[in-house]
């Protein structure tokens, strides 16, 4: 495995430290670092292996059907770390297992938890999470996708897009704007079961590095309002509650990409023979190899600091946005040069840094993009300087 001297960093209980090692253990002998045809098959057999395995548990929380006091945010970015160093897949299929149900594990009833939670930490049950649409990524007070209430069912309408496990999921957390006042502060959050009448996937998504993504859409889609999250008009609080927990973890997750191009980068550099000397003995490679590792562990200082600080109950709105910003950009960094270190064989479909190259790149915009997050971090700032 990649240099784990950062496991012995204060940040971290005994028992992460066994976690981390156990899992990059599992991970070399259960998870496949080539990809075929059939994603969607794939993804559904990672996800029955992590929960089979029990490291989905951690995606949920600690105790029996997961608790917002619970799920541990040092567990979830190692976890993380750990399988998108050996597969991007396979740290995708663990994320969208907690972020897909992280609104019913934080503010869901106990009833919903019991249903829902149990079978996800199995691995029976594949989870998504609905909140982009056409017009309203970034901008999560511009969603138009709408409920109302008849009865005791809400009636669902609109689309929703770029929604990962689009497709394969078996329950969606859906927000939708329910009116009970403007912007952000009248939206709700319902969970749909696949094959509810009204709701079908429009579209699957093609991607650079494939997974299962779709479009959705909502027809007169009836929900009872048993499956709603939390209270009527708490859609946008749920969500940022969720997306607080799990944005530190995206950043590990680039952690993870930029080890296994730095290992990639220094195996490399250490056998490609180039004028009668081997690419690690130029003084160019050994400067590029230096910035890559330090650009490394300043992205790992900041993921593990916001994922102690929360886990101590602190509020990290400021120091996960810096992780994210820092680390997804910092990786994409260094998988370039990882690219650049390999010359031609670098962009050769099939090589490992080729697909880092194609599976970083995302990271940079998914769950906030990095411009986003540098207007996070100044409000942060001009709130504490008032």
């Amino acid at each position: 495995m990649s240099d784990t001297r950062y496991l012995d960093w204060p940040f971290f209980d005994e028992w992460h430290r066994q976690l981390a090692l156990q899992l990059d253990t599992w991970a070399t002998q259960h998870v496949p670092h080539e990809h075929g045809a059939d994603v969607d098959g794939e993804c559904r057999a990672l996800v029955r292996s992590l929960g089979g395995a029990g490291w989905l548990q951690h995606a949920v929380g600690g105790k029996p059907y997961g608790a917002s006091d619970v799920i541990d945010t040092r567990a979830i970015c190692l976890i993380r770390e750990t399988l998108a160093r050996h597969s991007g897949l396979a740290d995708f299929a663990f994320a969208m297992q907690g972020l897909g149900s992280g609104a019913i594990s934080l503010q869901g009833t106990p009833a919903q938890k019991e249903h829902y939670l149990s079978r996800v930490a199995r691995g029976e049950a594949i989870s998504a999470f609905a909140l982009s649409e056409p017009e309203a990524g970034s901008d999560v007070a511009a969603m138009q996708c709408s409920a109302h209430v008849e009865g005791d069912h809400a009636v669902i309408n609109g689309e929703k897009t770029w929604i990962s496990n689009g497709g394969i999921a078996d329950f969606y957390v859906v927000f939708a704007r329910t009116g009970e006042a403007a912007g952000s502060r009248g939206i709700s959050a319902f969970i749909v079961d696949a094959g509810t009448p009204g709701f079908e996937v429009a579209s699957r998504i093609e991607v650079i590095a494939p997974h299962p993504l779709a479009r959705l859409r909502f027809t007169d889609c009836r929900v009872p309002l048993t499956q709603r999250i939390g209270a009527a008009g708490e859609g946008f609080k749920v969500a940022m509650r969720t997306l607080d927990v799990f944005r530190t973890s995206v950043a590990a997750a680039a952690l993870g990409l930029a080890r296994r191009a730095l290992d990639e980068a220094l195996q490399r550099a250490k056998t490609r023979r180039m004028f009668n000397q081997f690419l690690a003995d130029f003084q160019l490679t050994q400067a590029k190899l230096a910035q890559m590792a330090t650009t490394i562990d300043s992205s790992a200082l900041l993921v593990y600091r916001a994922a102690w600080q929360r886990d101590r109950g602190r509020n990290v709105t400021r120091e996960a946005a810096m992780a994210k910003l820092t680390a997804t950009e910092g990786a994409q960094q260094v998988i370039d040069s990882a690219v650049q270190i390999f010359g031609g064989l670098g962009v050769v479909s099939g090589q490992t840094v080729e697909r880092l190259y194609r599976e970083i790149r995302s990271l940079r915009i998914y769950e906030g993009a990095s411009e986003v997050q540098q207007l996070i971090i100044a409000r942060e700032l001009l709130k504490e300087g008032a």
